[in-house]
This record gives structure tokens, sequence and C-alpha cells, in this order.
């Protein structure tokens, strides 16, 4: 499968994407790799197959966000994610079907219903629906939450997933690949490096001040640093 190659962009390692992520590290590698419980072996959701590589991947980073928002609000069992992820991968040929445009726009969005036929015990799960009165397919709250966050780049099914909007696309932080190697920040500085400061006594005016910022990009700052914004992303 070829994959675009601004989400094959390796960008975190496991330690660094869990803390953006809001799971612990152990639980972000079972996803990438899987693993052997119990006498079983179980592959894993967010790659096809295991690849040895603790550095994940832009269209992961993606990818894990959402479904770290359904595993967190809804408690989505792990291997009917697995079996929805695997559908929409090996219908679509990509390897990062949920951080590009395809299942979300046009002919695509059918495939989310079809892939959602395997997973009916977990209605939270299902991204669309169709309109009982007119035929439409519809999309879900969780799903609007999640496009209202993800900014693509590129016109119609071709389009990628560029930046995530943690707090929405008002908010002026951003989760960008180009920006700071990924680190969430806002205007150019790390969140993390403004609550540090923060929480060492500065005030709000002054750490604007000196990082070029207005208050309210500060403020935004430290407010998505108190958020766990994988529950934001898909809670209705």
């Amino acid at each position: 499968m070829a994959a675009p190659s601004a989400l094959d962009r390796e960008l975190y390692e496991v330690s660094v994407a869990a803390g953006v992520l809001r799971v612990p590290p152990s639980t972000l590698r079972w996803w990438l790799e899987g693993g052997e419980r119990r006498g079983k072996t179980y592959p894993p959701v967010l790659r096809a197959e295991p690849t040895g590589s603790a550095v994940l991947t832009w269209g992961e980073v993606v990818e894990a966000g959402y479904l770290a928002g359904y595993r967190k609000a809804l408690q989505v069992k792990l291997w009917r994610l697995r079996e929805f992820m695997t559908k929409l991968r090996t219908e679509l040929k990509v390897p990062y079907p949920l951080a590009t445009a395809r299942p979300w726009v046009g002919p695509g969005r059918r495939l989310l219903l079809e892939a959602s036929e395997h997973i009916r015990g977990e209605p939270g799960l299902m991204p669309i629906l169709l309109e009982p009165t007119t035929g439409q397919e519809v999309f879900l709250p969780i799903a609007e939450h999640f496009l209202a966050r993800v900014e693509f780049d590129g016109r119609g099914p071709a389009a990628i997933a560029a930046r995530i909007r943690p707090l929405g696309k008002s908010s002026p932080v951003v989760i960008d690949p180009e920006i700071r190697f990924g680190v969430p920040a806002v205007g150019g500085v790390s969140t993390s490096v403004l609550k540090e400061k923060a929480d060492a006594g500065e005030p709000v005016e002054a750490l604007a001040d000196a990082y070029g910022l207005t208050k309210d990009d500060v403020i935004a700052a430290l407010a998505y640093e108190a958020t766990d914004w994988p529950h934001i992303l898909t809670a209705a």
C-alpha cells in the first residue's frame, strides 16, 4: 500500500507520543505492535502488522488521537476497533485511512457504514448513519468532533490530515509536524514550556510579553495542558 509521504513522516518516540495523546506508553505500544497475552497473539490496531519501530508516524499520531477518544469516552472494545481499522485499511488500500479524507467525503462515506457492520454491538463507534426519513448519510457527533479538530490539506478524497487543533479550530493551539516537530504549540511556543513557567509562578501577562504572544494565546496553551484532548476529540 502506498502512503502519502507526509503521513509517513516519523514524528514522535512512543514516550513523547504517549504524553501528547494522554495514554500510557504501554497502551500505545500495544496499539502499534500488538503482542502476546495468555498464550494468544494479537495483531496491532494502528499498523497492518508489527514493524518493531518505537517511533510513530504523523498518520499514526492522527489515528491514535481518534482511537484514544473512543477508548476513553465510549469504552469501545479494542478488538472491535481493530476490525474497524483493518476493514478501512484494506478497502481503501492506504495505511492511515482516518488520516485521509477518503472515508469522510463522497462515496467513501459509505465504507464507514460497511465497516460498522462488524461493530453493531458498539453503536458509539459508528461514525455515520442513514437518516431514517431521507435516507441520507449523516455524521454522528463523535465524527463531527473529529472533523472539527483535524485540518486536511488538499481537495477531495486525496486530502490528508495536516494538523490537529485539539481544542477546536478557533483555538490557537496546534499540533503540526511542520511546527516545532509536532510538539503542541501556540504561536510557535511549546504549550508545555508555558505551563512550566506558569507553574513556577510567572503571570500570564509576563509570559505573553516574554514570548511575543497575546494573553489569550497563553490562556489557550494552559487550557490545553489541563485538558484530556483525545476525550474531547470524539466525545459527543
